[in-house]
């Protein structure tokens, strides 16, 4: 157990916050930079300081949990080599403590991927598609008589699944982890069924 208290958000992280839960309450254009300013308590123009614009924190937020889910799948398959069990379930955890903790940026991606430029939106595409393959990888070592296009899908089918965590019930976050997790390790199961 560490000694060290956790480090409080920045002003940055603050602002990323609170705008995530504010756009995926009421949409990116029902969102003013006076509302997250508040939020935050400080002034809309000063967010400025911080970000170009909303435009900018959309783009940080949506590119930023995309890099997070890839740099932490790919520890996770690190830190698990070698073992293809432990490394599919541990994706399995590492995408559920996402699916949990994140769910603003879930239906942020959801509803507004479209709004990024051109460029950032690319870029969130690419880093989804690596992140991917990690997953097909471990599947398709895991169930080598199954075809790539069947696991491809599978592993789809598995991220929508994790992925609907904003629009579940309101159960404890423990009832609905196992849940989720027994789901996901089901669902790959069936692929040899």
């Amino acid at each position: 157990m560490s000694t060290r208290a956790a480090a409080a958000p920045t002003r940055r992280e603050q602002i990323l916050s609170e705008a995530a839960r504010l756009f995926a309450a009421r949409g990116f254009h029902g969102v003013g930079v006076d509302e997250i300013g508040a939020a935050v308590g400080i002034s809309g123009p000063g967010l400025y300081r911080h970000f170009a614009g909303k435009d900018a924190m959309l783009a940080e937020l949506l590119v930023g949990i995309s890099e997070r889910l890839l740099t932490g799948g790919r520890h996770r398959v690190a830190q698990a080599a070698g073992d293809p069990d432990r490394v599919l379930s541990s994706l399995i955890d590492g995408h559920i403590d996402f699916a949990l903790d994140d769910r603003a940026l879930i239906t942020l991606h959801d509803r507004e991927l479209d709004r990024l430029r051109e460029a950032d939106r690319k870029l969130v595409r690419q880093l989804q598609r690596q992140y991917v393959e990690l997953w097909v990888e471990v599947v398709r070592e895991l169930h080598p008589e199954v075809g790539e296009a069947e696991v491809r899908v599978a592993v789809h089918a598995v991220f929508g699944l994790l992925n609907s965590t904003p629009h579940l019930a309101a159960l404890g976050r423990e009832a609905v982890e196992s849940l989720l997790r027994r789901l996901a390790h089901g669902a790959f199961g069936a692929l040899s069924a």
